[in-house]
């Protein structure tokens, strides 16, 4: 059995390319499958590209070559990248693969032969190598020049800020560090200038990710501060635009960063990859298995930032499951009042460690406790939104059409959480807008609102 889209935590905003090509100019389309930090390699090699004289390609036909940048996180992440190198080549001909899976490169291989190259996650020159093999640059030097912002794949008002690759964690349900290899952090001031010149561009969100944000600048021997998030956050939170942190690991040290929420320099929320509940599962995990100290730490977190908002992921029907350890994960739930969840149902990843694990739960279980873990989430966030009715917040506009203005709120991350929609007197919004709304209407994870 494999997960479908809908039940994987793991995607990415859907990639939006606008480029027009002059007559001639040399053309690279690209499919980037996958988590937001696959989508920040994606933009890195199209810049790149882009400053050699490369125009982007929107779509298979206008496009010399096609890149596929893979993800290869759970196997039916795999089977999407398989499917979609075979797409690509049913309908461009030309594809080069790199990303997660192309670590693997012989399992592509075996599915698609005639793939031009494969190159692995993060191999910026290898993957550019490739691409001059297959499509020779011509670069009109009085016409391609180097833009003044890097080429982004997601709307102009927000854009993810990857600041580490890696992970040192060693949980057994994981391959991305044998993938990516260990926490490696970009230096401070290389994070703020990427952040600076974003901000300048007009983005009016930055999304902080990595790996395990909240160990960032942990791998430099010699730093000033103990825990370096910290002072990123507060140097980001002084620029003007919304931030907001994802992957954040709940060390003891969190705790110091809701200060700043409560401030309002970074956004109030946090995106918190607690996985499981019961501490046998997370020790069978080899994660940390401390499940009460983590809802004395929620508590405290919400007592010094009540506005804050708790988005984590769950995998249900890990090796060894039982009901009553799954009964223990939903009284968890019941007890932490997470405000945006998502849920995936284990698959074996050909090499991690869980695939030895005995005792692996039956296909039909594994649906029913995913069925009954939503249930109880929906019921959490069909509570939380009718709170929210006759509040008034600020949102930011998404994207205007005839019917509505699509917005977020403070509390929703783009794709992966919920919507605010204003359908009356919204013809004047723009997307990349900060207006403020009352609440009107909520379903089980959308709100309704009318400009204040």
């Amino acid at each position: 059995m494999q997960n479908p889209p809908d039940l994987r935590p793991d995607l990415a905003p859907r990639a939006r390319i606008t480029d027009t090509p002059r007559p001639g100019q040399p053309t690279i389309g690209m499919v980037s499958l996958g988590c937001p930090k696959a989508l920040v390699d994606s933009e890195r090699i199209l810049t790149r590209l882009r400053a050699e004289g490369y125009a982007i390609s929107p779509d298979y036909q206008g496009a010399d070559a096609v890149i596929v940048n893979t993800c290869g996180f759970l196997d039916s992440a795999k089977a999407e990248s398989l499917e979609a190198i075979g797409e690509a080549l049913k309908e461009n001909g030309r594809v080069l693969v790199t990303g997660c899976l192309g670590a693997e490169p012989e399992y592509i291989t075996g599915a698609h032969p005639s793939v031009l190259a494969v190159t692995g996650p993060h191999q910026y020159e290898a993957v550019l190598d490739a691409v001059h093999s297959a499509v020779p640059p011509s670069p009109d030097p009085f016409v391609d020049l180097l833009p003044a912002s890097g080429v982004s794949l997601t709307p102009r008002h927000y854009s993810y800020l990857k600041i580490a690759e890696g992970c040192n964690h060693a949980c057994k349900f994981c391959i991305i560090p044998d993938m990516r290899g260990k926490l490696a952090s970009r230096p401070h001031r290389a994070v703020m200038r990427e952040a600076e010149k974003l901000v300048e561009a007009g983005v009016k969100e930055l999304l902080v990710i990595s790996q395990d944000t909240s160990a960032y600048g942990t791998d430099w021997k010699d730093r000033e501060d103990k825990f370096p998030i910290l002072p990123l956050a507060r140097d980001l939170g002084q620029l003007g635009a919304w931030v907001r942190m994802h992957y954040v690991y709940p060390y003891p040290h969190v705790r110091e960063m809701i200060p700043l929420m409560a401030e309002g320099l970074v956004l109030p929320y946090l995106d918190i990859p607690f996985q499981h509940a019961h501490p046998d599962v997370l020790r069978r995990m080899a994660r940390p298995a401390a499940a009460a100290r983590t809802l004395d730490e929620i508590a405290a977190w919400r007592r010094d930032c009540p506005d804050i908002t708790l988005r984590s992921t769950f995998i249900v029907g890990y090796p060894g499951e039982t009901e009553e350890e799954f009964q223990t994960l939903l009284d968890w739930l019941d007890e932490a009042q997470l405000d945006r969840v998502g849920c995936f149902q284990y698959e074996n990843v050909a090499g991690a460690r869980s695939n030895a694990l005995p005792d692996h739960v039956p296909d039909a279980i594994k649906q029913e406790r995913w069925d009954r873990f939503m249930q109880k989430a929906q019921a959490i966030s069909e509570a939380k939104m009718q709170a929210k009715v006759g509040t008034t917040i600020d949102v930011i506009v998404d994207e205007v059409d005839e019917e509505a203005a699509t917005c977020r709120t403070k509390s929703d991350a783009p794709e992966i959480d919920g919507n605010l929609f204003i359908d009356e007197d919204f013809e004047h919004l723009r997307p990349g807008e900060i207006v403020t709304v009352t609440v009107e209407e909520a379903a089980d994870y959308d709100l309704w609102g009318r400009c204040a």
